[in-house]
């Protein structure tokens, strides 16, 4: 690392399977780029997107790093920064959106003041709120306690308990502070030649808490600078909500107070750290447990109490209703419904529930074929069963109806929200995002243009067409409005309970997120069905069922087969899960895979190969195994991609 050379500006970005973010990302960095000489170095931690392709191909000026394994924030950034050549370092998350004269401002502060040693910008999340974290204290045991333990979100603007986000310090002016972002974190090339690099110890978070405080023991200055603004989608690359999230970052605080506390006070800190991980990790636990099973617990008892009601009338009428119905058949009856509905996806969330019929009457049937082989002592009643059947969807149907009244005002079991678009953007913009939206979305209500004439009326414009409109949906043009205005209006029109995305020039999708917490809600032509886990669940038991009746029908057919100890080998392999029998790969050119296959889809003998392997990802169903292992069966012997 040197700073004799003519650059202004080295940014860093570290990615992480985010690549839609990495493209916005790097497009804003360039448009933001062009007063001054600037180079930016991506490293790739091992995605298994298409992060790599997209780079090489679209930003052929970017010194891309490519690592075979996730060498951790900390790691990466420093690979990168031993290359960088100028005068400033930026290290800069992949989930952000800079302005154009960002870069500009930025430097012309850290000119202006020679002892700033590290600069972060004011951050507004995906839906225009301003996010705290754009500065922080230091984590001092008072400071971690009160943070740990809710005082901090109780009182955040006392200087007190406020201290971890610094609350009481206005957003709006600039400010000298402990902590920097990782997320945006501008850094003087000759302060890192004193204070070091990032501590690889840290291998995610805490690394910019710990780089912060050593750039403040050296003398320097960090400094809160909320002139220059940046979309940070925050979350993106990892899950706040996670378990490991939990332990990562309350460990990474572990590690900064052993490093910087005296012995005494990082063992207390140490203490209260580790309780409040055990804490936090069980309230996860319990948190997952109580939102994974509390739907499927609940159609459970509530459908066995009905059968048992059931049992007891028809008792009282004289009919013959054997205890074993109470004690074994009637729960795994229910059982089965209860798993198809799971296997369907119909408990994952933000899932619709019209497959509900089609999960039940498949569980009907098996339960129905199961009953006919049953000895005749327990074939008490079909009836029973279609009751049972009739309860469980009944049940499911009414529980769900009175969440939506309760919650939402109406019911509409689960659909997704009919969307009413604002789009800003000129003609042929507007049709293109158009097109785009109505190709991917499909409970439209309405889509409208915003084309303002005057720069000072966007706000009122929006304001209007969102209440005439009743608009629940932003749509942006960076082509025509920019990264500055864009993030302005985020701002300014954040009260409207709008959710936001941003259409980049050319690209197939528009990116954006409603919460940290998600992985990036953003509407894409080339949206991978394969990756919805109700059809990882549904291909997965397709492989297991079809490779066991293959395997016991083997003595039967392998003869047919050219190789047959690679057609058994296969099938043994599928059975265990280290293969499938369909996949996608480098032949179509759609998609990386992600497991080894031994047949290419093919459930349409006319259609042609990539066609039928874009439909394959874009709209998967079992049949499609199905009817690609039917016409290709004597494949099955083949060595597997």
């Amino acid at each position: 690392m040197t700073t004799s050379r003519p650059i202004d500006l080295s940014i860093v970005i570290v990615n992480y399977n985010v690549v839609n973010f990495l493209e916005q990302c790097l497009n804003s960095v360039f448009a933001a780029s062009q007063n001054l000489q600037v180079e930016v170095l991506v490293v790739d931690n091992n995605s298994v997107d298409e992060s790599v392709g997209l780079v090489s191909q679209k930003f052929p000026n970017v010194n891309l790093i490519v690592n075979s394994e996730n060498l951790g924030f900390s790691k990466a950034n420093n690979q990168a920064i031993l290359q960088c050549k100028g005068r400033y370092i930026l290290l800069l998350n992949p989930d952000t959106v800079v302005e154009q004269d960002t870069f500009d401002k930025c430097i012309a502060f850290m000119d202006e003041h020679p002892n700033t040693g590290g600069l972060g910008v004011r951050m507004i999340d995906g839906k225009g709120k301003f996010l705290p974290e754009s500065k922080r204290g230091l984590p001092t045991p008072a400071v971690s306690f009160y943070k740990i333990f809710g005082l901090a979100a109780l009182f955040p603007k006392n200087k007190r308990f406020g201290r971890y986000h610094l609350g009481f310090l206005d957003e709006f002016k600039t400010h000298q502070v402990d902590v920097l972002s990782g997320a945006f974190m501008l850094l003087r090339a000759e302060t890192l030649l004193k204070v070091g690099l990032l501590d690889e110890a840290f291998f995610m978070y805490g690394e910019d808490i710990d780089l912060s405080y050593r750039i403040t023991k050296e003398g320097y200055q960090n400094v809160y600078f909320p002139e220059a603004k940046i979309i940070h989608y925050k979350g993106e690359s990892t899950k706040k909500g996670s378990l490991n999230y939990v332990f990562v970052f309350y460990n990474a605080m572990v590690i900064f107070a052993k490093k910087h506390f005296s012995e005494r006070y990082a063992k207390v800190f140490s203490l209260a750290i580790n309780i409040a991980i055990y804490l936090r990790a069980s309230i996860s636990i319990f948190k997952r447990i109580v939102q994974n099973l509390s739907w499927p617990l609940f159609d459970f008892f509530s459908t066995y109490s009905i059968l048992v009601v059931l049992g007891h009338q028809w008792e009282k009428n004289q009919i013959q209703f054997p205890e074993l119905a109470y004690n074994y058949l009637s729960p795994v009856y229910i059982f089965t419904w209860v798993f198809c509905t799971w296997l369907f996806g119909l408990y994952d969330k933000g899932t619709t529930i019209h497959r509900i019929w089609k999960s039940t009457f498949i569980a009907t049937i098996t339960i129905l074929v199961a009953y006919a082989l049953f000895p005749k002592e327990w074939q008490f009643s079909r009836l029973f069963i279609l009751i049972g059947a009739l309860s469980y969807l009944t049940i499911f149907y009414s529980s769900r109806a009175f969440i939506d009244i309760v919650f939402k005002g109406r019911i509409n079991f689960g659909k997704l929200p009919k969307k009413r678009f604002g789009i800003l953007a000129n003609n042929s913009e507007f049709d293109r995002i158009k097109s785009l939206i109505e190709q991917t979305y499909p409970q439209i209500d309405h889509i409208v243009q915003i084309s303002p004439e005057n720069d000072r009326q966007i706000v009122k414009q929006i304001s209007d067409f969102t209440r005439v409109h009743q608009l629940n949906e932003l749509i942006f043009s960076i082509q025509d409005f920019g990264a500055a205005n864009i993030i302005q209006l985020m701002a300014e029109t954040s009260g409207l309970n709008l959710e936001y995305k941003i259409a980049q020039p050319n690209a197939s999708y528009l990116i954006g997120s409603s919460s940290i917490d998600q992985a990036g809600a953003y509407y894409n032509l080339h949206f991978d069905a394969l990756q919805l886990p109700s059809n990882k669940r549904l291909k997965r038991l397709f492989d297991l069922l079809l490779s066991f009746i293959l395997l016991v029908l083997s003595p039967f057919i392998i003869w047919k087969f050219r190789q047959p100890k690679h057609f058994l080998t296969n099938l043994f392999q599928i059975f265990f899960g280290r293969l499938s029998f369909v996949g996608v790969g480098s032949k179509s050119n759609v998609s990386k895979k992600t497991k080894r296959f031994l047949l290419h889809p093919k459930f349409n003998k006319d259609e042609a190969f990539d066609i039928q392997a874009f439909m394959y990802m874009k709209s998967y169903r079992i049949q499609m195994d199905l009817f690609s292992v039917w016409y290709q069966l004597l494949d099955l012997d083949k060595e597997a991609e």
